[in-house]
């Protein structure tokens, strides 16, 4: 039986390219789609909020001379490439997923509302949220703690390429130790780049716990709805 009947998963865009400099690497999307097919066929309701730095980040356009709104509207557009990719990624599994939009954006997606995500899910698809809040200067973390929040998620996993928040970046620090869980006045204290202050803020005073976990190993993401004790925790 699963750990979990309804979750908010957040993937990174960077993650989709795999061992490419740029866009998105479909053995990589392939594995990330099985392990979402993986957890539906449990009846687990599943969230997604995915970024869009493999193919545009907003922060990066503004050194290149773009104005910073400019910039946030194109990164968000990103986000929609994206999710496209992955809902036909789900789809090419047999799963079902939808693409919901912060903006109007017929027939791209549907526009963002609880009511229509809730429906999804009784309809047994993943809610796959792209274009970011619909608002520039606000990050896909961001998006994924309120788009949790507002759709009453039990846990905000965020999937990343290490397997949990470590003392230093493991890739750069040999010596770096793992924690296996923290509060948020902890993880705020030690200044660990986990979430954007905005979206570590919205799940502290929401009571919405978050485990950051190492998507890129298969079976990871049903080990967690399982119950295992993977990743780490940052909870109150």
């Amino acid at each position: 039986m699963s750990n979990y009947k309804r979750i908010l998963l957040k993937l990174s865009g960077e993650s989709l390219m795999g061992g490419k400099q740029y866009g998105i690497d479909g053995n990589k999307l392939d594995e990330y789609a099985i392990q979402i097919k993986e957890i539906l066929d449990m009846g687990v309701e599943v969230g997604i909020v995915i970024g869009g730095g493999n193919i545009f980040r907003g922060m990066s356009g503004t050194k290149a001379g773009f104005d910073r709104v400019q910039g946030d509207y194109m990164g968000m557009l990103a986000t929609v490439i994206n999710g496209l990719a992955l809902q036909g990624a789900i789809e090419k599994l047999g799963g079902k997923a939808q693409l919901f939009t912060s903006i109007e954006m017929s027939p791209v997606g549907i526009r963002y509302s609880k009511r229509r995500v809730l429906k999804a899910f009784d309809n047994d698809e993943a809610a796959i949220f792209v274009f970011g809040t619909g608002n520039p200067f606000f990050t896909t973390d961001t998006t994924a703690a309120l788009k949790a929040v507002e759709t009453d998620a039990e846990v905000l996993l965020k999937g990343t390429r290490v397997d949990g928040v470590y003392t230093a970046d493991p890739e750069k620090d040999p010596a770096a130790k793992k924690y296996a869980s923290l509060s948020f006045d902890e993880a705020y204290a030690k200044k660990l780049k986990i979430m954007d202050l905005t979206a570590f803020t919205m799940c502290k005073e929401n009571n919405l716990p978050v485990i950051v976990f190492d998507m890129d190993t298969p079976g990871n993401l049903k080990k967690i709805i399982d119950g295992e004790d993977i990743g780490t925790v940052i909870a109150n």
